[in-house]
């Protein structure tokens, strides 16, 4: 299973004048150095929470169906199941209608399942293409206040330590960690 993005978000969950105001910092100056701290903020959160924060496109590719015809994409919520695609051996790829394939979605675990008719992949890697939309929504105000706050707690963070060498600096300490805890999917082996 590989994911890919198709599309970036549209916008970060978190305005640069909002973390700036968060950092009490009125001047320009800085204002590329905060943009990459909150796109920083922005993927730390989502990877410790398997979860994209604002819309965006992403293709998952198998090699082939898994039992039962049950994805579990590795990150969520999924808002659309946008086309499904069969490579052939010669690499060509032929379209597959999400109805005949009884698509499903649920987004809380992640999870497509395919009930109907799955054709079968003519190439051994990357023989199934799924494109889906994933994300909380198109706007900062669709995402949880908590992982907003989580985004802004760590761009504080670094803004305030940069360069600073210290062993014991840990960006994701308990009162973070307690803000992303109710967003974390939980993974059994």
């Amino acid at each position: 299973m590989r994911l890919s993005p198709i599309t970036a978000p549209a916008v970060e969950p978190v305005s640069l004048d909002e973390a700036k105001n968060a950092l009490r910092v009125t001047g320009a100056d800085e204002d590329g150095f905060i943009a990459s701290l909150i796109a920083a903020a922005v993927r730390s959160v989502e990877a410790a929470t398997d979860r994209a924060l604002i819309l965006r496109k992403m293709r998952l590719s198998l090699d082939a169906w898994p039992a039962g015809g049950a994805v579990k994409p590795p990150i969520g919520p999924i808002v659309s199941l946008d086309a499904v695609r069969i490579r052939d051996r010669a690499g060509g790829a032929v379209t597959v209608p999400i109805a005949q394939l009884g698509a499903e979605i649920a987004s809380d675990p992640p999870e497509m399942r395919f009930p109907g008719l799955r054709p079968e992949p003519g190439a051994a890697l990357g023989g199934i293409e799924i494109d889906f939309t994933a994300g909380y929504g198109a706007a900062p105000a669709t995402v949880p206040a908590a992982l907003r706050l989580a985004v802004l707690r760590l761009v504080g963070r670094w803004y305030e330590r940069r360069g600073d060498e210290d062993p014991g600096f840990r960006p994701m300490d308990d009162d973070l960690a307690a803000l992303i805890a109710p967003h974390r999917r939980v993974r059994l082996a």
